[in-house]
């Protein structure tokens, strides 16, 4: 059995000899993140348009709804988990030939859905099983961080399983009312209030201590964030088990109202000069807005449509560009500011999410509306590719140019 100094000495051996782009979680899972934003978004349009021909999938807006939510977004989520659990106990990170299958494992369930009918054993399992043995390895992080961070294991372990739900309903092997998406998009949204409700008033405070003395600033979560937590998960169940109900039209309100709340307790309009900082309060944003959106959907106010993709295109994609660019930055040691191709990467991301939104809501030409969300999605996500493929696939450097040993 190794012991705890040979076990370290073997993970900063495969650090230092591996290939780059696999000496970080961050780096594969970040860069297959917005590939795959820009390839499934890509093929979605290109089957609407009928420039890609039926029977690639056997259900092309159920794949598309999947593949979004459980290929594009749990990458993200595992390229975040993966790289800040070890600051809780220390240890280092996954990397090398480890960090190489795992992302394999992620790759086979993006594949495996053109090659496999829906009902195969191997495809159902495989997706949803990648981000249960993701949550094993979170959760033992966890457990020796004094379990502070455990809840992000069982959110993780959860969006597995949704994940599999999901993939049984698309293969009409059971029946639950689309209760798997609905899941992995409750779920997600629950992981953004519970981390960004850790890192947004974070950041915030550290720059507004720095670049001023005067006014207010955030503090850490306390006793109200813990209310807005449980009144947002509230919600959440109660439109997993009771959706179109008065019940979950009214909790999930209560959840916008109380997340308005909760960000303007954080002043983010006095970071509006530090976009890699107020981009993740516009993505809190549109989590408070999507949930209102949400709720008023129950009550049959408004299509539900239009409050899930303020969700997902609003809040979830917002809050992935803005933290995977931030972290990319930090862990190549880059100033976290963004430049102009980001700053216009988080402009164009906002208008789709506002375009895709009105779409749902029926304002204007839809069709010119989605063809814009659409552009503005693939534009905002090329330009993420174009500026960190460079930074990712090299070695990290010092302030002043020179190679850290190991690239990390």
């Amino acid at each position: 059995m190794p012991s705890n100094a040979e076990r370290l000495a073997l993970r900063r051996h495969r650090m230092k000899r591996g290939p780059l782009i696999f000496r970080g979680a961050y780096r594969p899972f970040f860069l297959g993140a917005a590939l795959w934003a820009i390839v499934a978004l890509s093929l979605w349009l290109g089957h609407v348009l009928g420039l890609v021909p039926g029977g690639v999938v056997s259900d092309a807006l159920a794949w598309h709804r999947h593949e979004m939510l459980f290929g594009f977004v749990g990458a993200a989520i595992a390229g975040f988990a993966l790289t800040t659990a070890p600051n809780w106990t220390g240890r280092l990170p996954i990397a090398g030939w480890p960090l190489a299958s795992l992302f394999t494992f992620w790759c086979l369930g993006r594949l495996l859905p053109v090659a496999l009918p829906d009902t195969s054993g191997l495809l159902i399992t495989m997706d949803g099983g990648f981000y249960i043995f993701l949550s094993f390895l979170i959760g033992r992080e966890a457990a020796q961080s004094r379990k502070q961070n455990v809840a992000i294991g069982l959110v993780i372990a959860a969006f597995g399983l949704a994940d599999i739900v999901d993939r049984l309903e698309m293969a009409r092997l059971v029946d639950c009312g689309g209760l798997g998406l609905r899941a992995g998009i409750a779920l997600v949204t629950l992981l953004i209030s519970l981390v960004g409700g850790r890192i947004i008033p974070s950041f915030t405070h550290n720059w507004l201590a720095k670049k001023t003395k005067i006014g207010p600033i955030p503090t850490q979560p306390n006793r109200k964030d813990a209310v807005v937590l449980a009144v947002t998960l509230c919600g959440l169940l109660a439109w997993l088990l009771a959706p179109a109900s008065d019940a979950s039209g009214t909790f999930l309100m209560l959840a916008g109202i109380a997340n308005f709340a909760r960000l303007a307790r954080w002043f983010g309009w006095r970071c509006l000069s530090c976009l890699s900082v107020f981009i993740l309060h516009v993505a809190y944003l549109w989590l408070a807005f999507g949930l209102t959106l949400l709720g008023a959907a129950q009550f049959g106010w408004i299509v539900e449509s239009a409050a899930i993709h303020a969700l997902s295109t609003g809040a979830m994609a917002t809050m992935i560009l803005g933290v995977m660019s931030r972290t990319s930055l930090a862990l190549s040691a880059h100033e976290p500011r963004f430049g102009s191709a980001i700053a216009s990467a988080c402009v164009l991301l906002t208008l789709a999410a506002v375009a895709r939104v009105a779409a749902g809501f029926g304002v204007g030409e839809p069709t010119v509306l989605l063809a814009a969300a659409g552009v503005g999605w693939l534009a905002a996500f090329g330009l993420f590719l174009t500026v960190f493929a460079p930074i990712l696939g090299s070695p990290r450097t010092t302030t002043s140019g020179r190679a850290v040993p190991g690239g990390e």
